[in-house]
Order: structure tokens, then C-alpha cells, then sequence
């Protein structure tokens, strides 16, 4: 979570697929830079298939060029990332940070334990 007000539950978690009501544990962010995010994702599971560099916010990839609703791979060359199962910054929330896993998430089950797709329709940067 970034800076400010959270009055409502449903501001915390982004989306209404599961209800929580009361947050049960914290980490700080590890990412060194984040005022110069980079990363690249690509359209297959271990950086293969097509790719395109990312250094901005992005409420929806598809509007943006890129060219499905699935990400099979990323590397995180700095910064750290918020991506969200659908546009607008909506649905599940994944944190990609460049100081985890060295930065290369090769498959969507390194995003999180919770990841059961390969759906990424917008990204964030944590600024």
C-alpha cells in the first residue's frame, strides 16, 4: 500500500473476489531505486516470445500495444512493480521487486502464492 487514507476494505486488496477485512501482516519494500523503474516483460514462461520494456504506470497494456491479456515472463531491472490481474488496477495484486528472485519471475507461480493465471492486464510502478 502507498501512501494515504484506506477508510474501506475494498480500497486495500483491489478487488471483491475475497473478503478481508483486517490486514494480518506487513513487509517493507526491498526495491533500492524507485524513482527509476525499469522492467520487461515478455509473452512466454522464461523470457521467451515477444517483449516490451516498461518505465511508466500502465491502467491497461492492451490500450498500451501490448497485444494480449497474459504475461508468461518478467524481468525487473529496477524498481519495484504492482501488477494487477485486470485494467484499471483491479483484481489480484502481484509485487515484483528487483531485489527478489534477482529480479526474474519466470513463471506466473514465482509472482505469488496466490497467482493462478498468467492474466496481467495493467501495471504500476511503488514509488
Amino acid at each position: 500500500m502507498e501512501r494515504g487514507d484506506y477508510p474501506r476494505w475494498e480500497s486495500w486488496s483491489g478487488s471483491n473476489a475475497y473478503h478481508i477485512e483486517r490486514m494480518m501482516s506487513f513487509r517493507p519494500i526491498c526495491s533500492a531505486n524507485h524513482k527509476d523503474s525499469r522492467m520487461m516483460v515478455f509473452e512466454g514462461e522464461n523470457f521467451t516470445g515477444r517483449q516490451w520494456e516498461m518505465c511508466d504506470d500502465y491502467p491497461s497494456l492492451q490500450a498500451m500495444g501490448w497485444f494480449n491479456n497474459e504475461i508468461g515472463s518478467m524481468q525487473i531491472q529496477s524498481g519495484a512493480w504492482v501488477c494487477y490481474q485486470f485494467p484499471g488496477y483491479r483484481g489480484y495484486q502481484y509485487i515484483m521487486e528487483c531485489d527478489c528472485h534477482g529480479g526474474e519471475y519466470k513463471h506466473y507461480r514465482e509472482w505469488g502464492t496466490h497467482a493462478q493465471t498468467f492474466q496481467i492486464q495493467s501495471i504500476r510502478r511503488i514509488q
